[in-house]
Order: C-alpha cells, then sequence, then structure tokens
C-alpha cells in the first residue's frame, strides 16, 4: 500500500497521470474543465470531496454537488471534486506511485486541508479505503501525521458509523448545507493558529451533529447493554448523544442548484431538481424514510423556475424531479401542468424516478412526462396485502390495479415492479403472492392495450433481499440466510407462469455483506479492513465482488458474520448506534415494531394525524408543505 505523500502541496501531478489517463478505458473519467465546473485556484483553503466510486456514478450525486456548491461559496474556500478510479486505473497508479487525484487541478489527495468523503451505501466501505490509501493518505485517523488531511465523512451511512469510525477524523450526521461549511470554518481557523489534530477534534465535536470517533471508548456488549450506549466519552463535555443536522432552510432554498455537464455519459445523464426531501410515509423497512424526517417541501414556482433555468444552463432535453416519494407533493400535478405546457412540442422531458400507486391516477399518468413515454415504476414491495400492512406500505391491490390501468390507458407501455424478499414476517405464500401480483399486472395491461399493440407490453419484476437498517421499526430483525434467499427467489420465478413477466434479483451473497456493515459495531472497521487488504473493492460492481475476501477476514478476525447479519434481537436491546439520532424516538421505534407484528398500519401524518415519532420535537422543527393536499 502507498505511503504518505511526497509530491508538494498543490502541485498539479497531470504530467505523470497524463500518459496513464492516455490508456485508460474510458480517459473522460480523469479530465477537467468540463462544462459548469468552479475552479479557486487563489483560494487559501481548500478541500476536496470524495464520491467512493468512478465519475459515472458519483458525477450524478446530488448530495456531491450541493456540498461542492455550498464550499465553493465562501469566501477563501476551494472545493473540489474527486471520483475513485476504475480498477484498472488504479493499478496503472500505484505501479506508477502516484497518488489518487482531484478533477480541478489534478492535485493529489494527500495536498488537500481536507478530503471529503460521502458513504452513499454499505457495499462502498472498502471503496472508502481504497481511496484514502491511494491518496496517499494514512488509512487510519490515530496513524495521520500533524500535516496529513482531515478526512471528515457523511451521508446516508454514518447514521451507523461504527463500522467506518477509524478511518475518519470526523463524521457529518444529516445535512450538510450548513454543517459542512461550518465544520470546515473551524478547521481552517485552528490550522492558521497552529493547532494540533486533537485539538481540532475537540473542537469539531462541540459542533452540532459532528461525531469524533476517537473521543469515544468503544464498549463491551455487557458494558453497552447495561450503559444504554456503546460508546463513552473519553473527555468531559462531549455529548453523549449526537443529534442529526437539519437544513431547515431547504423549502425556501433555490431549487436550482448549478451543476456540471460531465464529457463522459453519467448514470442519470439528466438536470435533477429536488422537489422535496423527507417522507412520512413510514414504510418500517425504509432508513432514508426515518433519516430525513420531517417533510419539506419546495414550491411549485420555485420548482417551475429551477427547471426552466437549470435546462438553459445545461443544454439537458431531461429532468428529473427527484425526491423520495415526488408524487407525494402537494403541488406536483401544478408543477407538471406548467412544465408541460412551457415545454410542449420540444421534445424535453420530464419525468419522476418512480410513482406512489394510491397517487398516479390517470390524470398523472396524463402528467408524467407529456407525450414522451418511456417506462413506470412502481414499488408494492410485498406480494400480499398482509405483508404490506406488516411493512406498513398503506397501499393495496386496488392501488396497484388503479395505476396500472391508468398508465395504460395514457400510453405508457413499459412497467416495473420492485419487490422485497425475506422480510420480516415473510411467508412462501407471502413470495407467491408476487408472482401472482405481477401476472395480475400484466392481464390489466392487456386488456387496456390495443390489440396490434399488446406486443409492445413489458411487465418485469425486481426483487431486493431485505437488509435491515439502522434508525427504523426493522432495525432489531435479522436477515434471512443467503441460501434461504435464493430458496424464494426460485420459488418466485417458478411461480411466474407468464413468459412475458421477467424477474431479476440482487445478488443475496452482496445484500449479505450489506447486511453486515448496516448492523455492525466498531469491531467491523478490522473487517472492513481486513476485507480491503485481501482485494475486496468496487463490492456493489458483481464482476468484482470478493466473497471470501470478507469470509476470510472474518475468519481470522473471529467475527460471526452470519451471527452479524442474522440474528434478531428483542426491542430493548441496545444496538450498535444508539448514540447516534435522526430524531425519531427509540420507543416510537419499538412501537412501531409491535405494530408491524400486529399487522397494524399507521398513516402519514401530512395527510392525517401526527404518529408520534419524535422528529419535530427534538429537532425543533416540522413538516412544509408549499400547498393544501386536499386540492
Amino acid at each position: 500500500m502507498m505511503s504518505m505523500r511526497e509530491t508538494p502541496p498543490f502541485e498539479s501531478i497531470w504530467p505523470q497521470v497524463a500518459p496513464l489517463v492516455a490508456r485508460a478505458e474510458r480517459p473522460s473519467r480523469y479530465i477537467n474543465r468540463e462544462w459548469g465546473c468552479v475552479y479557486k485556484p487563489d483560494a487559501d483553503f481548500r478541500f476536496c470531496m470524495i464520491y467512493p466510486d468512478t465519475y459515472e456514478l458519483g458525477q450524478a450525486n446530488q448530495a456531491l454537488r450541493i456540498l461542492v456548491n455550498a464550499v465553493n461559496a465562501r469566501s477563501g474556500m476551494a472545493a473540489e471534486r474527486g471520483f475513485l478510479p476504475a480498477p484498472e486505473m488504479c493499478d496503472e497508479l500505484r505501479a506508477a506511485g502516484l497518488p489518487m487525484f482531484s478533477i480541478e487541478s489534478c492535485a493529489p489527495l494527500g495536498a488537500f486541508d481536507v478530503v471529503g468523503i460521502t458513504l452513499p451505501h454499505e457495499l462502498a466501505a472498502t471503496n472508502v479505503l481504497e481511496a484514502i490509501d491511494l491518496g496517499g493518505i494514512p488509512v487510519r485517523a490515530l496513524d495521520r501525521a500533524e500535516d496529513d488531511p482531515i478526512v471528515v465523512g457523511g451521508g446516508p451511512c454514518a447514521y451507523n458509523p461504527e463500522p467506518y469510525a477509524p478511518f475518519f477524523d470526523a463524521i457529518s450526521i444529516g445535512e450538510g448545507e450548513e454543517a459542512l461549511p461550518e465544520g470546515l470554518e473551524v478547521i481552517r481557523d485552528l490550522r492558521k493558529r497552529g493547532a494540533s489534530r486533537r485539538d481540532i477534534w475537540r473542537a469539531l465535536a462541540k459542533l452540532d451533529g459532528w461525531y469524533v470517533p476517537a473521543l469515544y471508548r468503544w464498549r463491551s456488549r455487557e458494558e453497552a447493554q447495561a450503559a444504554g450506549s456503546w460508546v463513552e466519552p473519553l473527555e468531559e463535555g462531549l455529548p453523549t448523544t449526537i443529534m442529526k443536522r437539519l437544513y431547515d432552510g431547504f423549502a425556501e432554498s433555490s431549487a436550482w442548484e448549478p451543476c456540471i455537464v460531465p464529457f463522459a455519459e453519467a448514470v442519470h445523464d439528466r438536470l435533477n431538481v429536488e422537489v422535496l426531501r423527507g417522507c412520512a410515509r413510514g414504510c418500517r423497512f425504509c432508513q432514508a424514510g426515518m433519516m430525513y424526517r420531517p417533510v419539506r417541501e419546495r414550491s411549485a414556482d420555485n420548482i417551475v423556475n429551477a427547471v426552466v433555468t437549470g435546462l438553459a444552463e445545461t443544454g439537458y432535453d431531461e429532468v428529473s424531479l427527484t425526491s423520495l416519494s415526488t408524487t407525494d407533493h402537494s403541488q406536483i400535478a401544478e408543477i407538471l401542468e406548467r412544465l408541460n405546457k412551457h415545454y410542449e412540442g420540444t421534445g424535453v422531458r420530464i419525468s419522476i424516478p418512480s410513482q406512489r400507486l394510491d397517487s398516479f391516477g390517470a390524470r398523472m399518468a396524463d402528467l408524467v412526462a407529456g407525450q414522451k413515454k418511456g417506462g413506470l415504476t412502481f414499488a408494492p414491495e410485498a406480494g400480499t396485502q398482509r405483508l404490506r400492512d406488516v411493512i406498513n406500505k398503506n397501499v393495496t391491490e386496488d392501488d396497484l390495479f388503479g395505476a396500472v390501468d391508468a398508465a395504460f390507458a395514457a400510453g405508457w407501455r413499459r412497467c416495473k415492479l420492485y419487490f422485497m424478499i425475506g422480510l420480516p414476517t415473510e411467508t412462501d405464500e407471502d413470495v407467491k403472492g408476487i408472482a401472482r401480483l405481477v401476472q395480475q399486472v400484466y392481464d390489466h395491461a392487456k386488456a387496456i392495450v390495443p390489440k396490434e399493440q399488446k406486443g409492445s407490453i413489458q411487465v418485469s419484476a425486481s426483487v431486493a433481499l431485505f437488509v435491515p437498517k439502522a434508525h427504523t421499526p426493522f432495525q432489531w430483525c435479522g436477515q434471512i440466510p443467503p441460501e434461504e434467499a435464493l430458496r424464494r427467489v426460485n420459488l418466485l420465478r417458478h411461480s411466474v407462469k407468464y413468459r412475458a413477466v421477467s424477474v431479476s434479483w440482487h445478488d443475496p451473497k452482496t445484500s449479505f455483506v450489506e447486511a453486515v456493515m448496516s448492523r455492525s459495531g466498531r469491531e467491523a472497521a478490522d473487517l472492513v479492513e481486513g476485507a480491503w487488504r485481501r482485494g475486496a473493492r468496487f463490492d456493489a460492481w458483481s464482476e468484482c465482488f470478493r466473497e471470501d475476501a470478507w469470509r476470510d477476514a472474518a475468519a481470522e478476525l473471529g467475527i460471526d458474520v452470519d451471527a452479524v447479519a442474522q440474528t434478531s434481537y428483542p426491542t430493548d436491546y441496545v444496538m450498535p448506534w444508539e448514540h447516534i439520532s435522526c430524531g425519531a424516538a427509540r420507543r416510537w421505534l419499538a412501537h412501531e415494531y409491535d405494530l408491524a407484528i400486529g399487522e397494524q398500519t399507521t398513516p402519514d401524518c401530512t395527510f392525517d394525524r401526527c404518529s408520534g415519532c419524535g422528529v419535530c420535537m427534538q429537532l425543533k422543527a416540522d413538516n412544509q408543505l408549499a400547498g393544501d393536499r386536499n386540492d
């Protein structure tokens, strides 16, 4: 592995890198000056924001764009982007003795004052280590010298930060628009005064929403269960609970977020406009629905103006109105009507990532994408009403069939349905119910589409394995073993009798690693490093996934990873992330679990009464709707 940097601070290494880029698989991954990029060579404080995967995936990430813009808006601060090179380029750089570099200035990561790494999903864990090490930075925070960059993390996986804890100097919990620039200001000021790394850690730990793992001792299981937390502060004045940061100015902030138009085609290569943040539907498996509460909607005027500005600035001909549940926006019909009218006849497509079954009627089918119909995505999640009640999906088969009828009558011909297997209380009848439901959807489509167009009907089902997530009512539930997952997948495949219906599924072996990372404590950091040192990286890529690296590392450490993934706990068991709070009260999560076992549902508080989750009280916030739900 690489040692500490030898390159002088902020000397571009492009002359050395250029020959490698010239023969790379996709050279456009590594070159700068894309349309819309910001380069501030005269700034006295430099931050590099890393997405721990390749350019095509990372450049499409909205969080990266938002945070880079927020830092660049600060006087004297420069934010650059970095993406993990593709596997063969990582090997080329190591062979040449060259470090990972930023896009804007082609500077080595080790030359930056601060390096930030987003934690987008559990399968990116080994990539985090690959990026730090390839950047010439010691992998563990305690091994870094005083002049090494401060390495900070954040993102969805930060809500259980412990498997990543030793690799970061500090971790930001929650929304970063304000938290990240504030943290960087503290680091800048202290470094100017010659403060030590430990002084910087202490200062960050006093900021709302910042967690500094090295300042907390990891307790034994027995201690943790007795104390109600797995961590103990090592110094006076440190918080025992780190509450997430909420960007309460979201609803009023501009929906137009200046963006970069890449040279290479990125995943989701379109303009993305975030229309609302948060979701109160309360699906009991969904971490995002808990993390981003409360619901905050941007206004129709704000969104329409952002789309018009964004398409004019970027040249895209497609815009996606993004959120966890876009069709829940109280003004979504008005927004779509105005945009369709504005872009009528231009070929511009207005799309919505996925649609709620109970809010997708004939009017919505006509409005979504105007006259340019691609495919629609719905997520029933479970094959029977009983199991949908368990997970609090709050949709019925009639909702699904009504949505399908409206869509195919409006001209849509492709429909993908998302399901999960292995959900708590699932039986074989629930699995067979997925096959029945998908076939009924196909029957509804056939009954509506004219005879001469029936060959164009495409109905597919995508099946993922349930992964228990922190801060959800199902956090105490174990995952089914991979072999049982495959049995249920095969049961589903053999239960689908229509050859016209296709079924795809996620590899249970990678979902198993997700569960281990999702449920582990700080001891999993050794597992991540052990797997990485055995060659694990790009675990989300099926062709790169190395289950043996994870299993062998676990065996050497004496960690029973099957037990980590599959053990279920009573709701009074203290989980490894109890010191991190998304605002949802623990007792409420436990109550929701009890309701799930009783097959009882809880209504969405933006449509109905308050469910008592505690988020609004803890964060001194409230749901912010742009219009009336009854309109």
